[in-house]
């Protein structure tokens, strides 16, 4: 079987794909990948904007909360890794066979279905992000490029006029599309790697760099943030800091996807009762979670750097990056202790980080969108070759339909709230799926020590806490953000 077709076949367990697991850490490290993957699709949006409107709010109160919020979820996510090394099985595969499935797929595969596509609308605002960013940091390039089109078409010249980022954001669904069609998994980890260590390079140098500018970051404050606090009527707050940092829903479903196609269970082949079969999968097991940290450790210094850079400088100058005034108040992060000329930069390492997120979710989602066609029986997957095409027409999708929701909708708050609220209804679900795995379905050779199983529990109580705090009042809110949308319209 050939490397292409193994790539984008998660089922494949050829014999002659099986490999010993690396005897020492630098060859273990060697084999990560996944995890930067995902670390790379949870350092967005949320990160840029909801973590440092945190600290802008409330200073350095939340630290303590964002430590534990991103430790805590990764063993949830290791389960969720384990039990796809040990059956081969990727997430909806697995979810197919929980108890209480009807005719057809499991409901919980539905669920998935629906949750995609309200995230799918996140999509879309990151759309109109990256050409809102690139817009605002190279206006000149814009009119020129732009300009005989708005010259040639009348209604395309009205609509720049109003939405000047529009060309933009055409030209980032076109670079989604062009880069994640024929990428395989080795170029995704690739351009994901070069992009993520930059982006957190460069956001850990300027959090250093407090320290010789005007809003320096001294221990006692640090220390303050790592008091297990909260600030006055702060309660939705931290559970919304739960919410929005460390792994989500969607990644926690990305996981196992990335892990098969980097080979981890292909490297352990098929169960075969012996003890050699349990011996690699305990090997590849161990190199799954050594990915798992190291992807940990890589989006915990970004989640905090921006967290730090918005109770650095933003906190105590009273600014909030809120409204219209989002974009320019968060590059004031860089622009107040650093001058000017690093607006530029902040612009497109914001694109960056938001294109990231982007090409990411659309290419994880056409493989989980192929997964759940194939169950529900809507398309058939009879050969390798087969699958393969459908993934590539839904990378060609994905993005096509992300930049529909941002061309009718219009409004990217809206589309990142609806987002939200389906990601925190699921999150709950994923976690509790990982226990039954954990206890009804994992080898029991494979299964984790007495400590690793008292986090999972820990992790799973408290996700279920926050959920049932977090999402009846995200569903007022949007509620309430509906009827003032609505009733605004009606005004106009």
């Amino acid at each position: 079987m050939s490397e292409k077709i193994v790539s984008y076949d998660p089922y494949a367990l050829p014999p002659e794909e099986i490999q010993e697991p690396p005897k020492t850490l630098w060859a273990a490290l060697r084999k990560t990948g996944p995890g930067i993957i995902l670390a790379g699709t949870i350092v967005g949006s949320g990160e840029l904007i909801l973590t440092t409107g945190l600290g802008a709010e409330y200073g350095y109160f939340f630290l303590w909360l964002i430590l534990f919020s991103c430790v805590i979820k990764v063993f949830v996510q290791i389960e969720l890794g384990r039990y796809a090394i040990s059956s081969g099985r990727p997430t909806l595969g697995a979810l197919n066979e929980l108890p209480g499935k009807g005719r057809g797929v499991h409901w919980l595969c539905w669920w998935w279905f629906l949750m995609m596509l309200c995230t799918v609308m996140q999509l879309g605002g990151m759309t109109a992000g990256v050409g809102q960013v690139l817009h605002r940091a190279m206006p000149s390039l814009s009119t020129n490029t732009f300009g005989q089109i708005q010259a040639s078409s009348v209604t395309f010249n009205e609509v720049l006029a109003v939405r000047p980022e529009l060309a933009w954001a055409i030209v980032t669904c076109l670079a989604t599309m062009a880069l994640i069609y024929r990428g395989g998994y080795r170029r995704i980890e690739f351009l994901t790697t070069v992009i993520v260590v930059s982006v957190t390079t460069i956001t850990v140098v300027a959090v250093l760099s407090l320290a010789w500018t005007s809003f320096p970051i001294h221990v006692d404050q640090l220390l303050s943030g790592l008091v297990i606090r909260l600030p006055e009527k702060g309660e939705m707050a931290a559970f919304a800091v739960f919410g929005i940092t460390g792994v989500g829903a969607t990644e926690l479903f990305y996981y196992p996807y990335w892990c098969l196609e980097k080979g981890y269970a292909r490297f352990a082949g098929r169960d075969d009762g012996t003890e050699e079969w349990k011996r690699r999968a305990q090997g590849w097991i161990r190199v799954m979670q050594l990915d798992a940290w190291v992807s940990m450790v890589v989006f915990t210094v970004s989640t905090v750097s921006f967290y730090l850079l918005g109770a650095a400088v933003l906190h105590p100058q009273g600014l909030h990056p809120k409204g219209t005034a989002l974009v320019d108040t968060l590059a004031h992060m860089y622009v107040g202790p650093f001058g000017d000329w690093t607006r530029v930069l902040f612009l497109i390492g914001a694109g960056a980080v938001l294109f990231k997120t982007l090409y990411l979710a659309c290419a994880a989602n056409s493989r989980l969108a192929a997964d759940f066609l194939i169950l529900a029986g809507f398309a058939k997957a009879d050969s390798p070759e087969r699958r393969l095409k459908l993934i590539r027409k839904l990378c060609l999708f994905f993005p096509a339909l992300a930049f529909t929701f941002y061309l009718f909708l219009q409004d990217p708050q809206l589309m990142v709230k609806i987002g939200g609220v389906a990601q925190a209804s699921t999150l709950p679900m994923i976690a509790a799926a990982a226990l039954y795995f954990r206890y009804r379905k994992v080898h029991p050779g494979l299964q984790p020590g007495i400590l690793t199983d008292v986090l999972l529990w820990v992790a799973a109580a408290t996700i279920l806490f926050v959920a049932v705090y977090v999402v009846p009042n995200q569903i007022r809110d949007l509620a309430t953000f509906l009827s003032s949308l609505v009733a605004g319209g009606k005004s106009s």
